[in-house]
């Protein structure tokens, strides 16, 4: 347990894309700060392996599916609602770079693709948990964004182009959704995930050397940033992308 373990204390969470990487550690910060949550990812498998990792159905219910099917983000709502009562936190975690290269050879229809996961799925999210009583209740959600977002990313540029629109789309939601419900982001820069690995493997050192706090990210410092904005540590904020990337942006890089 940490020290804030009691933050999250009797609250219902969502974490899509939860099976492994950012989206488990996320899972786990909010279960040890008192959380139940429900996990979202495609493979079955691996959601039973997360949800053993995180102590047991007591603690943790897995609704497998595409983030980008409606009839998946309606059932996972229900069943997590089923099991533990209403959702009040709503982490959008979900992202896909199927591509790599540039723009001009970009496939219509992969960038189609990214745009559906990474931000209309996003919204497809927020609008279940808002019809399922959030809107009303009062809640946080948090969307997980990159800072490829942020400034040009050579190689991951659409990708970086669907998190630009994440981080508008934040905004939007908080002008919306306030007061009762908040809507931040964070925008981590590499992560040390195997979503991440092509921009760091075999050569980390030298991708370290360019962020100021010398190391990548690990998975669990950007759980507690999200753990931060959905607790009632974070009740004055809303419509904020928090940059978590030891520092790299600062160099004017994107990771």
């Amino acid at each position: 347990m940490n020290a804030h373990s009691a933050r999250l204390l009797d609250r219902v969470a969502i974490v899509t894309g939860a099976s492994r990487g950012i989206g488990l550690a996320i899972a786990q910060r909010l279960v040890a700060e008192g959380a139940r949550v429900g996990l979202t990812a495609r493979r079955p498998e691996a959601l039973a392996e997360a949800v053993a990792a995180l102590g047991g159905p007591t603690y943790a219910v897995a609704v497998p599916g595409r983030s980008d099917d409606p009839e998946h983000r309606a059932r996972a709502v229900r069943q997590v609602g089923e099991a533990f009562g209403p959702v009040d936190l709503l982490v959008n975690n979900t992202g896909i770079n199927p591509v790599h290269g540039p723009l001009i050879g970009l496939d219509p229809a992969a960038a189609r693709k990214i745009l559906d996961v990474n931000v209309v799925a996003t919204l497809g999210w927020t609008q279940e948990v808002c019809a399922a009583g959030m809107a009303e209740r009062g809640g946080s959600v948090v969307n997980v964004s990159s800072i490829a977002g942020l400034a040009p990313a050579p190689g991951i540029a659409f990708y970086g182009v669907s998190k630009a629109a994440l981080n508008h789309l934040t905004t939007s939601l908080a002008v919306e959704l306030g007061p009762t419900v908040r809507v931040n982001a964070v925008a981590p820069g590499v992560v040390k995930t195997r979503f991440a690995a092509a921009l760091y493997e075999g050569r980390e050192d030298e991708v370290a050397a360019r962020y100021p706090l010398a190391r990548l990210g690990l998975p669990q410092d950007v759980a507690g940033a999200v753990a931060f904005l959905a607790s009632d540590d974070a009740t004055w904020i809303t419509g904020q992308t928090i940059v978590c990337d030891g520092g790299v942006s600062l160099t004017g890089r994107s990771g």
